[in-house]
């Protein structure tokens, strides 16, 4: 995860210019102010919107649309593993595809003495007349750059349908035929698979299969026109790579992170945080893997904008750069902020408006040292104490601090939606199974008795026999008596 906002004025995070032995001409002042403008606006349009929709996403109704929770064991782990692929990554890049100019030399001279039983060729340096050994180069970075962008791409066009559904609906005509699509796929076949024998019959009340469902997809006729034209980015970024197709799909993926993605509480989002607060600073500060790994990784996971715009326009390759670790981090804890606002019914979002203030001030300090010191600087560096400490000296005032660390957003998920979390262990096939809970919820559904002999019946069962011979009795009676009426 890219998570360092660069500048490409300085040497860090130039890409290309020493390498092909050029330098750029220095971007003009109004560039460079419209490119960090530009990054400031990009990164607070996914977390406001975000946030908003986060509300709607925990107050659903659809278990489609479930959003994932981070709990403090997640948080407390995801800087480790983040540290890992992170490392992984500039291992890959860096160990496998060196310099491309020395690659290239020693490529020229592996030709003519490979051998064909070995994959390692010793070439004979002719400068310092050393031997060294050149691994094979099987994958070259153009196509493992390619396998990524295949990858990006199916996800890309998925979050950005899913980012313009809400909009693009209010373009449909009202007589519009939006049909409904469901796509499914389980794991088992005949018997064994959902649907089948053994499993739950439809309208029984039971929401969990026999058979595991890998795929449940559920979309209708609107969601295709949107996946159509998301598909048309898709395309334009993967024959192109242009930057406005990279933010696009930068933008989905950093509201669709803030929607769905959702802290359980504060002390889970300052776990977070504060750990990311320590590998943001480490892998930027304290070695240069992480403007290695964005500018070799050819994917969105980042945004950018060029600061010679005004000089080149669309075809501008300046560019200035913000992970959208940078965005999805803060904003998750800004939503989390909302949600409180939101429990606390006070009709006011304190909470979520200082936050927000908080992050435009910490990623606006963090592009002022940048330009002040020309280094890449890590984001989260000024963006954790800002949106961290503002909220906090807001509920100290308030008077508010065990309400908000004592605030679970958890318990807001799908409130209304029922879920079977204890299941019965019953000897037999799935087909008694099946038959045996029918049975059971079938017998609260039955019409109640009109008969006040019956309703005794059911409230006292032990002395069912006993009512029902006297109802019987009764019944008779009644009868007897009817009749001798009839003949008077």
């Amino acid at each position: 995860m890219d998570s360092a906002l660069s500048d490409p004025h300085n040497g860090s995070a130039e890409a290309g210019g020493a390498a092909n032995g050029t330098t750029r001409p220095p971007s003009t002042p109004e560039g460079i102010a419209l490119a960090y403008g530009s990054l400031l606006l990009m990164a607070l349009l996914p977390i406001f919107f975000g946030a908003l929709r986060s509300v709607r996403c925990a107050r659903g109704k659809n278990a489609s649309d479930m959003p994932e929770t981070i709990t403090s064991r997640d948080a407390a782990r995801f800087p480790i593993i983040a540290s890992c692929t992170l490392l992984g990554l500039y291992l890959f890049f860096k160990v496998y595809f060196p310099n491309k100019s020395y690659t290239g030399s020693v490529l020229k001279t592996w030709k003519t003495q490979k051998s064909k039983k070995g994959k390692t060729a010793v070439i004979q340096n002719p400068t310092t007349r050393d031997n060294h050994r050149f691994p094979l180069e099987i994958f070259s970075q153009e196509y493992i750059n390619l396998l990524l962008s295949m990858y990006f791409f199916v996800l890309g066009i998925l979050a950005l349908s899913h980012t313009i559904s809400p909009f693009m609906n209010k373009f449909f005509p009202a007589n519009f035929p939006n049909r409904q699509y469901q796509l499914l796929f389980t794991q088992g076949s005949g018997e064994n698979k959902e649907g089948g024998r053994g499993s739950p019959a439809p309208g029984s009340g039971l929401t969990r299969p026999l058979c595991p469902e890998i795929i449940n997809y559920e979309f209708d006729a609107k969601d295709l026109v949107c996946l159509g034209l998301s598909s048309i980015v898709g395309v334009w970024y993967l024959l192109r790579k242009h930057w406005i197709a990279n933010n696009l799909f930068g933008l989905a993926f950093s509201l669709n992170g803030v929607e769905l993605l959702h802290l359980n509480n504060v002390s889970t989002g300052c776990i977070l945080l504060g750990g990311l607060f320590i590998y943001d600073v480490f892998w930027v500060f304290g070695t240069n893997v992480m403007v290695t790994v964005a500018k070799s990784f050819e994917a969105p996971i980042k945004l950018v904008f060029p600061q010679d715009l005004l000089e080149k326009g669309l075809e501008a390759d300046n560019f200035a750069m913000l992970g959208l670790g940078d965005i999805v981090i803060p904003g998750i804890f800004i939503a989390l902020l909302l949600r409180f606002d939101i429990s606390l019914k006070k009709n006011t979002h304190t909470y979520f408006y200082t936050s927000f203030a908080a992050y435009i001030f910490g990623l606006g300090l963090t592009i002022f040292i940048m330009h002040i010191f020309k280094h890449a600087q890590p984001a989260l560096l000024y963006l954790v104490p800002a949106c961290i400490g503002f909220p906090v000296l807001v509920a100290l005032a308030k008077g508010e601090v065990t309400e908000m660390f004592s605030y679970e957003s958890s318990a807001e998920i799908l409130p209304h939606t029922p879920r079977l979390t204890h299941f019965p262990t019953v000897s037999g096939s799935p087909a008694s199974l099946a038959d045996s809970m029918q049975q059971k919820l079938a017998g609260p559904r039955r019409r109640r008795p009109q008969n006040p002999s019956a309703i005794y019946e059911e409230s006292n069962p032990k002395d069912a026999a006993a009512v029902t011979e006297g109802s019987k009795e009764g019944t008779e009676a009644s009868a007897s008596k009817g009749l001798e009426k009839k003949e008077k």
